[in-house]
């Protein structure tokens, strides 16, 4: 066995108790895994244990390169591992007014459809200042667009899941 593959088994038995020991808790409605925008150890990990995946999609072209690519990782990993993992959104992110950012959506909205959140995230200094400060936008810029569109994206998404539970 490979240590690449003894790494994953190792983190994956560490990231499934986890949740299941969060899930027995029944303190949370939701857990979120936050994972980096790279297909690394722990995004396969992530996938594996999750039942639902959500896109954040710079509006840029070559961003839609990625989702091609990150769609054909998601099936080998239903196939092989987790069966009931599935795109549960795309969430448009750094969107501003310009053509080119139109033009990205309104060709994500016509490959995916619904799937694509109606609430985008704007593209706003405040975002890094954010990320320099290490907090959320909707703690250190709580009233900024930015942040008024992360609540709506999470009302959104939980009625997303609710209408299909």
């Amino acid at each position: 066995m490979t240590q690449t593959k003894k790494n994953y088994i190792r983190v994956h038995g560490q990231l499934k108790n986890a949740l299941t020991a969060l899930k027995e808790d029944q303190k949370y409605d939701y857990i979120l895994i936050d994972c980096l925008p790279s297909l690394g150890l722990l995004a396969i990990n992530a996938l594996a244990t999750s039942i639902g995946l959500i896109i954040p999609l710079q509006c840029e072209f070559y961003a839609l390169k990625g989702i091609g690519l990150l769609e054909e990782t998601l099936e080998k990993v239903q196939l092989r591992i987790n069966p009931s993992i599935s795109i549960k959104g795309i969430l448009p992110t750094m969107v501003s007014r310009s053509l080119h950012h139109r033009e990205v959506l309104e060709r994500v909205i016509e490959s995916f459809g619904d799937v694509v959140f109606h609430t985008t995230i704007p593209d706003t200094i405040k975002m890094s200042d954010a990320t320099m400060a290490a907090q959320p936008i909707t703690v250190y810029a709580s009233s900024s667009p930015a942040a008024v569109a992360y609540r709506k994206v999470a009302a959104e998404l939980i009625q997303r899941i609710e209408a299909t539970a």
